[in-house]
């Protein structure tokens, strides 16, 4: 059964992102990719809103929330994305940009996390 709700969920995240990321994209245009940027913080945030809040809850079962995080959240974010995408800016010459995508995504994402688990403990 935890097959199955990775599977499904993993397919959610996946389209997710591919929804996400491109309205992101499209919004700010490519100048960084802002895009892997959102769906990066959102997933940190979710993660450690989940994670946090169903260790005082019984509102997910373990199934449910290990398809969530494993399934939904390994298929939303993108590090693999953001990686390459830092090493194509790098091979540009893009200095900055690919410093400010690196500095973005860690810092931001690391406070995102940090928020979301603060959030659960509120609740």
């Amino acid at each position: 059964m935890q097959f199955f709700y990775i599977g499904i969920f993993g397919a959610c995240g996946c389209l997710s992102r591919y929804l996400v990321s491109g309205w992101v994209l499209k919004a700010t245009g490519t100048a960084l990719p802002f895009g892997t940027l959102a769906v990066n913080v959102i997933g940190s945030f979710l993660l450690g809103l989940i994670m946090e809040g169903s260790q005082h809850s019984t509102l997910l079962s373990p199934e449910v929330r290990l398809g969530i995080t494993v399934g939904f959240m390994g298929g939303f974010t993108t590090f693999s994305t953001f990686s390459y995408e830092t090493i194509r800016l790098l091979e540009e010459g893009s200095f900055t940009s690919a410093g400010a995508n690196i500095l973005l995504n860690v810092l931001v994402c690391v406070s995102a996390a940090a928020l979301g688990i603060f959030v659960a403990r509120q609740i």
